[in-house]
């Protein structure tokens, strides 16, 4: 706190509500309940305040053992939602069931200036020790909670601003709690939801890591949850006993606990055994199947994939498939045994990418194959297809995964820089260059995969040294002598023809070939048959609970003809969410072109490029919005929002950032403003 009289002024405050019998009495809110405990249970005062106890080095080195699985299921997740948040005055914080800290990401600055009071690795933040907050108050109330500065009971810590989460195993035993701590004045709504993902990916994680032996089943009520936060998982052995189940699972088929379904077969859950579901699964390449729950003839959708560890249990399965076991079928069932050691569990990765287009599917599953033999891969499609989406999921399922992602735009990146930024340089190669030197991306690329996206648009001379480096594996930094032995996996992508631009003598036929061990084409959106899964995916990756799509909305977006494909449909998607505030979108949250009906006739013409506009029109001016009804003011700040949407490449959340808000706030600004999504590509950076 600020001063002495604040500090007097929250303790009054504590006092005042704890002490007032009536307000004891009929209290309910967590924070509330928290300062009675910390009172009149815990003998804690407000007034003095006591640092949380710290562990010595054995104490916690024996902490982080038991809690082993927790914290390597946890590291990644971690790292990804601090990444996510964006805030260098933030935390994020494990602590284990005891609500000891057991790991912490945040910047340097912001982890020394809260170790000074007491947030820090091996310190004890139980609600006992440290009064109301985030971790303590979540582990006693098993619930996800926020405490927003003075909601905290000593006042030293007022200044933050907690989101936990409580994180469950599979027994339904509370194993820590996952924490966001901020020095935010405002509660963070989206923190909190944000955290309570998080939380669930671990979970998830935790059943995948104690039960590496096990079958797993993926499901929902709806096929386009298949393989998302929103499914249920179980964890089934080979005898098909289900040994452990998501709690997202448990709600799904009515059960009140994990007793209640562990240890039984899996049959009293669904309408199918074991075997039944994975043959169904692999000869459906892993798309989602439909079955039936035993207790309510409810109907799901699931995936059901064997251990990756036990090829041979996919193979007995799969051979007692009746279709495998016929004669007539016997040359594809050899082939669809040899499959499943190949495909069972690629294809599950991939699985966000495709919701029942057969073209897409046969891309699919053609990519997967060939990526295994490190054979260059060509991804052609129109701009916003997804193809930087597509080739990160195929790095995925690369012999190359556990290596890095490294994607270089050739089209956004200046001509007399390129060469830097893909083959580096050595100190002082040149003037402004950094001191020290500098990795270029191929050479970041080395053990991972290399995604050159725009590759028709690379510079000539660029292409020769390119060529050189794909045929002899290794690279010369700018202003080096020496060379470096590199080794990827190479994904290049153009929405253009490359054969014409050999033909015009564009692009260099010897690079062509090497570049193309196989062509992938990614359908436009238009062309899609499954367009309203993707639709009805995107909505639930955007929202934790998505609003319902009304039935004219609906028929405009599925009669749009989507010029900028899935990175365009994404953004109209993320406004109408924002204006529509949960409830039904409408025609009236979609831009007018799309609601009323403008481009359907064009959606049934044969797929042509998008010519991109003039520079000397930008690309949201060649909509001609209609701005005779805003003032003055209205005006000078939609051409301001323009002009940062240009700067920022049309990326609606680094718009946002800039401007301190959040980014549903800005589709309001922009719809307010007829500021309409660019249709062009090139303006669009979102990913898809």
């Amino acid at each position: 706190m600020s001063s002495i009289a604040d500090i007097d002024t929250h303790v009054r405050e504590v006092l005042n509500i704890v002490n007032n019998p009536l307000a004891a009495r009929v209290a309910n809110d967590s924070v509330t309940q928290s300062w009675i405990r910390c009172l009149n249970e815990f003998r804690l005062d407000p007034a003095h305040f006591v640092m949380p106890p710290i562990l010595t080095q054995k104490e916690l080195a024996d902490r982080r053992e038991a809690a082993s699985d927790l914290i390597a299921c946890s590291k990644l997740e971690m790292t990804t939602l601090y990444q996510q948040l964006a805030d260098p005055e933030l935390a994020v914080v494990l602590v284990d069931a005891d609500g000891v800290i057991v790991h912490q990401v945040s910047s340097v600055p912001f982890g020394e200036a809260v170790a000074a009071d007491g947030l820090r690795v091996g310190a004890l933040w139980s609600e006992r020790e440290a009064g109301t907050n985030g971790m303590g108050t979540c582990l006693i109330e098993r619930d996800c909670i926020a405490v927003c500065q003075h909601e905290h009971f000593y006042p030293r810590y007022t200044s933050l601003t907690c989101s936990a989460a409580p994180i469950f195993d599979d027994r339904g035993t509370i194993v820590g709690v996952l924490d966001v701590t901020s020095r935010s004045k405002l509660l963070q709504q989206h923190s909190l939801v944000l955290v309570g993902m998080s939380r669930q990916m671990i979970e998830n994680r935790l059943i995948d890591a104690r039960y590496r032996h096990a079958n797993m089943i993926h499901f929902h009520s709806r096929p386009e949850f298949v393989g998302t936060l929103h499914a249920g998982k179980l964890a089934v052995s080979d005898d098909g006993v289900v040994l452990a189940a998501s709690r997202s699972a448990l709600f799904q088929l009515d059960f009140r606990s994990p007793g209640e379904l562990c240890g039984k077969r899996i049959e009293e859950a669904f309408n199918a055994s074991l075997e039944d579901m994975i043959a169904r699964s692999i000869r459906g390449s892993f798309h989602p199947v439909t079955v039936y729950s035993a207790k309510a003839n409810s109907r799901f959708f699931l995936t059901a994939q064997t251990p990756r560890e036990a090829a041979s249990g996919a193979t007995r399965i799969l051979m007692n498939d009746p279709i495998s076991r016929n004669p007539s079928a016997g040359a594809r069932g050899k082939a669809l045994t040899k499959d499943v050691r190949e495909t069972t569990g690629r294809l599950d990765k991939l699985s966000h990418l495709e919701f029942g287009d057969p073209r897409m599917a046969s891309q699919i599953q053609l990519a997967a194959r060939v990526i295994q033999r490190k054979i260059p891969i060509i991804l052609r499609g129109q701009t916003g297809t997804g193809k930087e989406v597509f080739a990160n999921a195929l790095h995925s399922i690369s012999p190359n995964c556990g290596g890095a992602f490294v994607a270089v735009n050739c089209a956004s990146l200046p001509e007399n820089l390129i060469e830097s930024e893909l083959f580096g340089y050595r100190a002082g190669a040149f003037t402004g260059a950094q001191r020290e030197g500098r990795r270029g991306k191929i050479v970041q690329a080395n053990g991972g995969t290399l995604f050159l996206d725009e590759i028709g648009d690379m510079p000539m001379a660029l292409q020769a040294r390119l060529l050189r480096v794909l045929e002899e594996h290794e690279v010369t930094p700018l202003g080096a002598e020496t060379t470096v032995k590199v080794d990827f996996q190479l994904i290049s992508a153009s929405h253009r023809n490359l054969v014409e631009l050999v033909q015009t003598g564009l692009f260099r036929e010897d690079l062509y070939y090497r570049l193309n061990g196989i062509e992938i084409n990614l359908p436009p959106l238009r062309e899609r048959a499954d367009a309203l899964a993707l639709i009805n995916h995107i909505l639930g990756s955007e929202a934790e609970d998505p609003p319902t799509l009304g039935a004219e909305a609906r028929q405009a977006l599925l009669s749009y003809a989507w010029p900028g494909n899935i990175r365009q449909l994404r953004h109209v998607l993320q406004m109408a969410i924002a204006l529509c505030d949960g409830g039904e979108i409408k025609c009236a949250h979609l831009p007018a072109d799309i609601a009323n009906g403008g481009n359907a006739a064009a959606a049934r013409l044969p797929a042509a490029p998008v010519p991109a506009p003039s520079p000397a029109t930008p690309p949201h001016l060649a909509d001609d919005a209609d701005t005779s009804a805003l003032n003055a003011i209205q005006v000078r700040e939609r051409e301001t929002v323009l002009s940062l949407l240009d700067e920022h490449r049309w990326n609606v959340s680094n718009v946002a950032k800039v401007l301190g808000i959040s980014r549903n706030t800005l589709y309001r600004k922009m719809h307010r403003l007829h500021i309409r999504l660019s249709h062009d590509g090139t303006s669009t950076q979102a990913d898809a």
